[in-house]
């Protein structure tokens, strides 16, 4: 049984989780330019910001936004990546009690951080201290799996040696149903945009290592998982690159306070 708190899990996979985890694509913006009317004169706030892996699009073209962040270790990391950005601030806060001020935020995002939310309870959250009609795109980047021989060797790797990975998948495919309560009647669109990463050896396992289900040294499966990369890597690698495919996963809409 997991016992981790969600807010909890990534912490001592901080440096991993920001140099590794796969970035965002900039057809992520020009997306959210035509679906909600996006511009620079908004304030976004990113929830579950982490060490700023999604926040980073945004600053880098001109945004402001602050990251709400409720891991200690994460928050401080993005703080010190992201400090030499003016329009970037971050607050402790979860996405049931961001700590933000009524109606002061025109755009929510989330970047592979739904899934650890209570939607009800962020549903109020979110009207609170959204202006209207209350924008909020969800997006994570999801492994095809069944789309590529790779994706099915770290799959099965996973399945056989570490404990949490099924648990943490079912939360993830479970996260659609619990979008349906956040949005409520005003409903969402989902749109699919193709992304990938390229990884050398000590990125391929540094990206398995930011992930919470993956065993960490001195938990059971940590080597067993550590010698099965190594396989993989090898398999799959030209020229000491491995390309791992992605879909980013955008889901969009509005929950105006006016609506129960």
């Amino acid at each position: 049984m997991i016992d981790k708190r969600p807010t909890e899990r990534f912490t001592s996979r901080e440096e991993n989780y920001f140099k590794y985890r796969p970035d965002y694509p900039a057809a992520l913006l020009q997306l959210l330019r035509e679906e909600t009317g996006l511009s620079l004169d908004w304030t976004l706030a990113d929830i579950g910001s982490g060490p700023g892996n999604l926040t980073r699009l945004f600053l880098d073209n001109g945004y402001t936004v602050i990251g709400v962040e409720p891991n200690d270790a994460m928050r401080e990391a993005g703080d010190s990546v992201l400090a030499g950005f003016p329009h970037f601030t971050s607050v402790n806060g979860t996405a049931e009690d961001t700590t933000l001020r009524d109606h002061s935020i025109d755009l929510i995002t989330a970047g592979q951080a739904f899934h650890w939310f209570d939607p009800p309870a962020t549903r109020t959250e979110f009207q609170r201290i959204l202006r209207e009609p209350g924008w909020v795109s969800l997006v994570w980047n999801k492994r095809p799996e069944g789309s590529a021989p790779i994706l099915d060797a770290w799959s099965d790797m996973l399945s056989a040696h570490s404990p949490e990975y099924q648990v943490v998948r079912h939360t993830d495919d479970a996260a659609e149903s619990g979008m349906a309560v956040l949005f409520g009647d005003s409903g969402f669109r989902k749109f699919t945009l193709p992304h990938r990463q390229e990884l050398n050896a000590g990125a391929f396992w540094g990206r398995l290592i930011s992930s919470s289900y993956t065993p960490l040294p001195g938990e059971a499966g940590h080597e067993d998982v550590k010698a099965r990369s190594q396989e993989i890597f090898d398999e799959f690698a030209v020229d000491g690159i491995v390309r791992f495919p992605y879909e980013t996963q955008i889901f969009i809409g509005t929950m105006s306070s006016s609506v129960g």
